[in-house]
């Protein structure tokens, strides 16, 4: 299932999955890796410069997660530049969501917050 918005140009796409392998239940883990793509479809180029993300365990854990850029870079995105990366995230229940927000600069020194949709994660047979 995709999750995609749009912010002030920037259209950010996410598809998570369950990672069953490296699950145990019995521990419990639950695994799962989502795939990021970050478009811009607007006129003016744009820097991800930072990343905060919400993470919300349906067994009753709730943390944040930010820093710099994405998978070590901060990546430029020009006038219908493209940005994809994969990263993931474990659970301690079969269930949850993520949702958050990539800080964009623009070539003026201008920031914004893009938003990353909430998505859900969930296993096959939640």
């Amino acid at each position: 299932m995709l999750f995609h918005s749009i912010t002030e140009g920037i259209r950010v796409t996410v598809t998570p999955f369950y990672l069953d392998r490296q699950s145990d239940p019995g521990e419990p883990r639950f695994v799962f890796t989502y795939r990021i793509r970050i478009e811009n479809v607007g006129d003016v180029a744009a820097t991800l410069r930072w990343r905060h993300w919400y993470i919300h365990d349906a067994a009753g854990t709730d943390s944040e997660v930010q820093g710099e850029g994405v998978v070590g870079v901060e990546p430029e995105l020009r006038p219908g530049g493209v940005h994809e990366y994969e990263s993931f995230c474990v659970l301690q229940g079969p269930e949850g969501h993520m949702e958050g927000y990539y800080v964009m600069e623009r070539p003026d020194g201008s920031q914004f917050r893009a938003a990353i949709p909430r998505f859900l994660l969930r296993t096959i047979t939640a």
